[in-house]
């Protein structure tokens, strides 16, 4: 399939039977990632949600697809501006950040500069017109990345309980969870030296 006849197949409403089939075609044809990730900049707002509900059911069925194209996810993730798209590459980048060290996912992760990305994911955890399941899935992605940058620990509890204070109950609920795992666990580096 062609970056355009997938344009083509998208332009108009599908359900999620359809994007798991054309996920499938994808990764059995072997798409190119990047022409994916680009279509998820289309200028048609609801075109580029489609793709990036492509681009995660993707990612979440073989995550070691994405291991060639992390990099340019990661370089394009500070112009998603798309709100139904900022929730994918959210949530993306938390199953990615939560992957095993041996995956090569994670391990891709590892050598990549993802100060940016951990810019941009606070950037939407405080942006207020930004939606309330992309701030959750940032919340998780920090979490996960608070190991590898230290200060995100620091940071990271404050933003939660600010966007708890008059939070709904999915965003009290998540930020309780975030806040328990903050105060217990230990780095990966601590828990070898029990």
């Amino acid at each position: 399939m062609t970056r355009d006849e997938l344009t083509q197949k998208i332009a108009n409403t599908i359900g999620k039977l359809k994007v798991l089939e054309l996920s499938r075609i994808l990764t059995e044809q072997q798409f190119d990632l990047r022409d994916l990730i680009d279509i998820t900049f289309h200028p048609d707002k609801p075109l580029g949600f489609r793709a990036a509900w492509l681009l995660e059911n993707m990612f979440l069925k073989d995550p070691a697809v994405f291991t060639n194209n992390l990099e340019y996810l990661i370089e394009r993730l500070p112009q998603v501006t798309n709100p139904g798209c900022q929730r994918h590459y959210a949530k993306i980048l938390m199953h990615a950040s939560e992957e095993n060290e041996q995956s090569p996912v994670k391990k891709k992760l590892n050598i990549l500069d993802l100060e940016p990305v951990v810019e941009q994911l606070f950037d939407w955890m405080i942006d207020s017109k930004v939606k309330i399941a992309v701030k959750v899935f940032a919340g998780w992605a920090l979490l996960n990345l608070r190991f590898r940058y230290p200060w995100v620990a620091d940071e990271l509890p404050a933003q939660l309980e600010f966007l708890m204070r008059n939070g709904t109950a999915a965003i009290q609920s998540a930020g309780r969870k975030m806040m328990k795992e903050l105060s217990s666990a230990k780095s990966p580096r601590e828990e070898g030296f029990k």
